[in-house]
């Protein structure tokens, strides 16, 4: 996400609705009347990632092991499923399995709301429980508040997700600059490209990812007891401490200092994507879930690094997989979970370039996709997945979005949109 999702997902292309047509047989679920010949799915990731291409091979083996039944698959935007699914899932239009931003704010809600199937049975019958590792499986679970990390089975994650520098080694050689290793090296370089006439960081206003620079500046300050009360409201959270002063404060200077351009507090995700892919902006962070697509479609050598001098950074299991209550054919939908799950559907999503939850690791055979799964792997081993800004509350996606705007045009001073962001968080976190 972005999320967050994220953030995130501009890279779904909303274009492509549209049905493909396979077959099955299988008996559906309860949730409204059904005949057990289709499957209507939607999600949002591009054709060309790396879960696009496994969600298309999961397809291929569903209709082998499904002969006779229909799937209608139509590919949907981020922010479309994001704004209606609310809408969508309390009328007779819901699907029987759709992708979902995790967390509080979003899959969290939909749970508390009572639109969503509890699929702990499935879990534990199938296996998924096993599978899924407990930092990936905090993502699943909701309780009667819609908190994640305990309670129910609302959603399976189907790949886990983290957030890096991209960055253009041709463009960094171009300009003598070399692969910084600490955060002081990292602004030496951004300095370096700003003095050449560049702006060095890929950016959007408009979605994510700005919020999320600002988040990423927080949590080099901050450590688990911090997220956790962010996050999970196991304590108070003041948006006045020392981390997100540093980073409202930071953020604000790196605008200052022309790291970001002022022009991209309208730009949308996809266009700071396009910016990086085009060798417009030598430095983009951002998340896993653009890997797949800049293997396929960056011409020029690029590479990845954790963000410097920092202990955690944003990241969790990936979007999930819901089922909606009133889906017509829940049998079916599980049986395609289950195999997005597998090892074969999990190592093709590995070697494309995502990070897999349950796959043989010793199959994936991609230079670049290895080193995305190592850094995963760090990242897990030590405690340092921090989810995302947007996740704590309904409704904080957008206004974070509105503030980081704000405090990019120098509409607001780091204060004033610490206040907002205060407001508008004390006003939604749920009492506990």
């Amino acid at each position: 996400m972005l999320t967050a999702r994220r953030r995130v997902a501009a890279l779904a292309a909303a274009a492509l609705s549209g049905a493909l047509l396979l077959t099955s047989c299988g008996d559906s679920d309860s949730g409204g009347s059904s005949d057990g010949k289709t499957l209507k799915l939607w999600h949002y990731e591009a054709p060309n990632s790396a879960m696009g291409q496994a969600w298309d091979a999961a397809i291929k083996e569903f209709k082998a092991k499904h002969p006779g039944v229909k799937v209608e698959f139509e590919a949907k935007g981020f922010e479309q499923i994001q704004k209606t699914a609310p809408m969508v899932l309390n009328s007779s239009d819901a699907p029987d399995l759709m992708e979902y931003n995790k967390g509080n704010a979003t899959a969290g809600l939909l749970s508390k709301q009572g639109l969503l199937t509890d699929l702990g049975a499935e879990a534990t019958k199938r296996g998924w429980d096993k599978k899924l590792s407990a930092g990936v499986r905090t993502t699943s679970l909701y309780d009667t508040d819609g908190v994640m990390g305990s309670g129910k089975w609302y959603g399976v994650p189907n790949y886990a997700e983290y957030t890096m520098v991209f960055y253009n080694k041709d463009l960094f050689a171009e300009h003598g600059i070399a692969e910084p290793k600490t955060f002081d090296e990292l602004t030496a370089a951004m300095d370096k490209f700003v003095a050449d006439g560049v702006t060095p960081l890929a950016n959007a206003g408009a979605e994510y990812p700005a919020h999320q620079y600002l988040y990423q500046l927080a949590l080099s300050k901050a450590d688990r007891a911090w997220v956790d009360a962010y996050e999970l409201y196991q304590g108070k959270t003041d948006f006045h401490d020392a981390a997100w002063t540093y980073a409202a404060d930071t953020f604000a200077d790196w605008v200052k200092k022309g790291y970001i351009s002022k022009n991209s507090t309208s730009s949308k995700a996809e266009d700071a994507g396009v910016s990086f892919l085009q060798g417009k902006s030598p430095i983009f962070f951002s998340g896993s879930w653009w890997y797949g697509r800049f293997q396929d479609e960056a011409k020029f050598d690029w590479d990845t690094f954790l963000w410097p001098d920092s202990h955690l950074t944003l990241g969790s299991g990936g979007n999930l997989w819901v089922v909606p209550k009133g889906a017509k054919n829940k049998e079916l939908a599980y049986d395609f979970i289950d195999i997005t799950l597998s090892k074969q559907i999990q190592t093709l999503l590995g070697n494309k370039g995502g990070v897999p939850v349950a796959a043989d690791t010793s199959a994936i055979t991609d230079p670049k996709s290895k080193t995305l799964i190592d850094n995963f792997n760090t990242l897990a081993e030590r405690d340092g997945l921090a989810f995302y800004p947007d996740w704590p509350v309904a409704g904080f996606y957008d206004v974070l979005v509105s503030e980081t705007q704000k405090l990019m045009t120098g509409g607001a001073k780091p204060d004033d949109y610490l206040d907002a962001l205060q407001e508008a968080y004390d006003k939604d976190v749920p009492k506990r």
